[in-house]
């Protein structure tokens, strides 16, 4: 015995699939109705079948018989009218009879057929009129004209005899018939009963297989289906944990199992998410207190660390001013080294202060003009322009919603590096454009100097990286780095273009308003001890409040 075979009946049809329940479920029903319809082309060839022999044969044969009687008895009435006057005229009804009794008589032949019966009661009825005619009808109808037949006179009672007995045989060839007829007409109505009885039921057995099909589907499919959706619905609306339940044929069940090892893959990626959400969570967390920390540090940099370092500078001036060629040559060369040292980490510490604070202490957002902002920086630099001699030329720019102070900050330092590493020897020539992209405006400042090479692109814009010595080129490293974290602060991105090899360019974007998100960064400064240093963090970034040149 199988395995199959030894599973129980039900087990074995719950593995059935709904195209299986479908074919099988067609299969019956085709079988049924079929069966039914063939019962109800039998009732209804039935029905025609004897209502055609009811129409064409029965009732005909019997009118037909009766039609014969009355032919006889007009040869009768003729014989005898003949025989008792021997007036001519009476033969007339006689030999018409005669012609009417051969018509009907083979009619009744081809009516009647092959039923035994019936052509015993027609053979009966012949031979019966034979011996009337033959020992009454034609001895008297051979009988001169003119004058009672004699024949009449003396077979008087025995053409009477032979006349009833003709009527008899045409009795009973009537009885019969109409017998027939009357037993088709019962067959006709059972017939027609069947028939009736026949279509309602064709017609019940549809309206119960239409019925038990709906059910079928509505338990095998449908109810499955919305069990299936209403599980679907709730694990969409959030709820992971209620299990899909598998209900139904065996594919709508490999359906639902498919579908809850998908809610329960989720349940395990959205319980790995919330670990690893809690992890960064923690790790947010620790980030914003190091954030913090560090914003701590740069403001106690700003203040604790440039008192001492003014001190360390002041004495080493003092010290430079006092006793300069009154010492040794090694002498006035390390205390010119001091000097310098201590100018450059001051300068290093103000800038690095800016830094930080870009988009925390920096962040009025107002509608501010571009042309102005362009403006006030090339004020700002206005005397090394008039030293390099350096050509400046601005597009129409646009009015954004943004943080005037970083924008000062960002044209700045773009244009003061433009005039900064220009070619030796040759003006610089700066040019500025603006172009509207979508929902951004991408500004251009372009210069003929000394450019950057291609493999350097991404380096100039992190903090503290130098392309040159501090001998070809002031300044501490930070001012791209300040220009790429304004921008990215603004919703934009700024890059150098590697296109442009007749000096440099370097291209940004900048929304119409900061994102959103950026909101989300701005942090109030972390609280701080002593007047001083929170005089010191109101201070104006030291670039532009002194009009230097921008520390790239």
């Amino acid at each position: 015995m199988t395995g199959e075979e030894e599973l129980p009946h039900g087990r074995r049809l719950s593995g059935w699939t709904t195209r299986r329940w479908l074919r099988v479920g067609v299969a019956v029903s085709l079988a049924v109705l079929t069966v039914l319809g063939a019962t109800g082309a039998w009732v209804l060839g039935r029905t025609a079948s004897i209502s055609d022999a009811l129409v064409k044969v029965k009732s005909p044969a019997l009118s037909t018989s009766f039609r014969l009687e009355s032919a006889l008895l007009n040869q009768e009435t003729g014989i005898r009218g003949y025989g008792l006057t021997g007036a001519p005229d009476f033969l007339r009804p006689y030999q018409q009879g005669l012609a009417d009794q051969k018509t009907h008589i083979g009619t009744l032949s081809r009516l009647v057929g092959d039923d035994r019966a019936e052509l015993g009661d027609l053979r009966g009825v012949q031979d019966a009129v034979e011996t009337w005619q033959a020992r009454i009808a034609r001895p008297i109808a051979a009988s001169p004209a003119g004058a009672p037949s004699p024949l009449a006179t003396e077979r008087a009672a025995e053409g009477k005899t032979e006349f009833d007995a003709l009527r008899a045989a045409m009795a009973r060839q009537q009885e019969r018939l109409r017998a027939d007829q009357d037993a088709g007409r019962d067959d006709l109505a059972a017939t027609m009963r069947l028939r009736n009885w026949v279509f309602a039921a064709i017609a019940l057995v549809i309206a119960a297989l239409a019925g038990l099909i709906f059910e079928a589907m509505r338990r095998g499919v449908t109810k499955p289906l919305e069990r299936l959706g209403r599980d679907a619905r709730s694990v969409t609306a959030g709820d992971f944990g209620r299990p899909i339940v598998a209900t139904g044929p065996a594919d709508l069940r490999h359906l639902s199992g498919e579908i809850d090892a998908m809610r329960q893959r989720l349940v395990r990626e959205l319980e790995v998410s919330e670990q690893a959400r809690q992890h960064l969570d923690v790790q947010a967390a620790e980030l914003q207190r190091s954030n913090a920390e560090l914003e701590q540090f740069a403001y106690v940099a700003s203040h604790d660390l440039q008192e001492p370092l003014r001190k360390v500078s002041s004495f080493t001036q003092l010290l430079q001013r006092r006793y300069a060629g009154r010492l040794d040559a090694k002498a006035d060369q390390y205390i010119a080294f001091a000097v310098d040292g201590a100018n450059r980490m001051q300068t290093l510490i103000n800038d690095l202060l800016d830094f930080s604070r870009v988009g925390r202490v920096h962040h009025t957002q107002e509608s501010v003009a571009l042309d102005a902002v362009v403006e006030s920086a090339l004020s700002a630099l206005s005397v090394s322009i008039e030293e390099t001699a350096a050509e400046i030329s601005c597009e129409e720019l646009p009015t954004l919603v943004a943080d005037p102070t970083q924008m000062g900050m960002l044209w700045q330092n773009l244009i003061g590096n433009a005039v900064k590493f220009r070619r030796p020897g040759q003006p610089p020539r700066i040019r500025v454009t603006a172009a509207r992209e979508g929902g951004l405006w991408r500004f251009s400042v372009t210069d003929d100097g000394i450019g950057i090479a291609p493999e350097y692109a991404e380096k100039v814009f992190v903090i503290f990286q130098r392309l040159h010595t501090k001998d070809a080129y002031s300044g501490s490293g930070i001012g791209l780095a300040m220009c790429k974290k304004i921008v990215e602060f603004h919703g934009g991105t700024i890059a150098v273009d590697p296109r442009y090899t007749g000096g440099a360019r370097i291209t940004f974007t900048l929304a119409e308003a900061p994102p959103a998100a950026a909101g989300l960064l701005l942090e109030t400064e972390p609280p701080r001890g002593g007047a001083e240093l929170g005089q010191s963090a109101g201070r104006e970034p030291a670039a532009i409040r002194s009009g230097a040149e921008p520390t790239s």
